[in-house]
């Protein structure tokens, strides 16, 4: 086979990987970071989340109470730097940010 035809199924495979990655790799939720271990009091957090942007999403994914939550990201005056939670009770959690 000559180097042309060798090379063509490789070309379309980059095409057609970066056409289905691409809109994936886009997306805020890839590039989050999980933070374990966060110890919250009842009423107001403020939690580093070390991001480096503005937060924009958050999943409490662990839970050791059954503590309800809210956050205050409307009236954060450093939503770049952190995420103010309000838990219901004191609990500890782990949090993946985005």
């Amino acid at each position: 086979m000559n180097q042309l035809s060798h090379s063509l199924p490789w070309s379309l495979a980059q095409e057609k990987w970066s056409s289905a990655l691409n809109p994936i790799l886009a997306k805020p939720l890839i590039y989050g970071s999980l933070l374990q271990d966060i110890v919250l009091v009842s009423g107001k957090n403020v939690i580093n989340h070390n991001l480096g942007q503005k937060l924009q999403g958050y999943f409490v994914v662990l839970n050791s109470a059954p503590a309800a939550f809210y956050d205050s990201q409307s009236s954060n005056q450093h939503p770049e730097l952190t995420l103010i939670l309000n838990a219901s009770q004191a609990t500890t959690v782990s949090l993946y940010v985005f």
